[in-house]
């Protein structure tokens, strides 16, 4: 029917990228008040095209004035998470060397075969005794990011990881058991680190500082976090944001088998 315009593939593809994009932008500022300011920003455009089409001259101005200065507001309002969403994209399409290699089915037995795995032992019997005896804990396993901004925060400790050494870094008496210990591979990388606390509104408002500082540094870095709790002994896990409660220490062991 002549008039009408043409849907091709091209446009499909548009679509869905911009959905991606859109469901991105919505995990980075859900559960915060960005979300309710991008939804004012929104109402004041549709009211701006509104006054402007009723010919409301003075209305429409203010407006207008309003939107011509709105993609710097945006980028005020919005740094931190703007950020968060930049960092999160950079982390998921890293092109360094092997991470790179690794979206590669071709590449991942070959490069299995020439890297040592972690030894998880160490890491889940520390966990599982710390649970027993409700001393808290949070363990942060680094995996691709640089993390240098907090490991500096902390004591370099560069040793190689074992039960005793992670349960007396958290024993209750050591002057390094608060904050968290950055491990990487087999090798414990830092005690008594300072990590970003989430602003995520959802969470839970009975989880304390711990927690939600090993929510906090998911959603900025790709990393892992392992939190004992103090008050119940539960274990939990936190990646991309999200927490996992109360997972005992077999379905721990299965996570990070998977996830590093």
């Amino acid at each position: 029917m002549p008039g009408l315009p043409t849907f091709t593939f091209i446009d499909i593809i548009d679509i869905v990228l911009v959905a991606l994009l859109a469901y991105q932008i919505y995990k980075a500022v859900r559960g915060t008040n960005v979300l309710r300011i991008f939804w004012a920003l929104i109402i004041i455009y549709i009211l701006w095209q509104i006054s402007t089409l009723l010919g409301m001259k003075l209305t429409s101005s203010i407006l207008g004035q309003f939107i011509s200065i709105g993609l710097i507001l945006l980028i005020i309002v919005f740094q931190p998470e703007i950020r968060r969403f930049l960092l999160m994209v950079g982390t998921k399409t890293s092109l360094d060397g092997d991470n790179f290699l690794k979206r590669f089915r071709f590449w991942k037995k070959s490069m299995s075969d020439h890297k040592p795995g972690v030894e998880l032992e160490p890491y889940i019997q520390a966990c599982m005794h710390m649970s027993q005896s409700k001393t808290g804990a949070l363990i942060v396993f680094i995996r691709n990011n640089e993390v240098n901004d907090i490991v500096n925060t902390g004591e370099r400790i560069d040793a190689k990881v074992s039960s005793a050494l992670l349960e007396t870094l958290f024993f209750k008496n050591s002057p390094l058991h608060d904050g968290a210990v950055m491990v990487k591979g087999n090798t414990v990388v830092a005690a008594r680190c300072i990590l970003p606390v989430s602003s995520n509104t959802s969470i839970d408002p009975n989880l304390g500082l711990r927690h939600r500082s090993a929510i906090g540094v998911t959603e900025q870095l790709d990393v892992v976090s392992v939190v004992v709790s103090e008050e119940t002994g539960s274990i939990s896990y936190a990646v991309g944001g999200e927490i996992t409660h109360d997972v005992t220490p077999v379905q721990l062991r299965r996570y990070l088998e998977s996830a590093l």
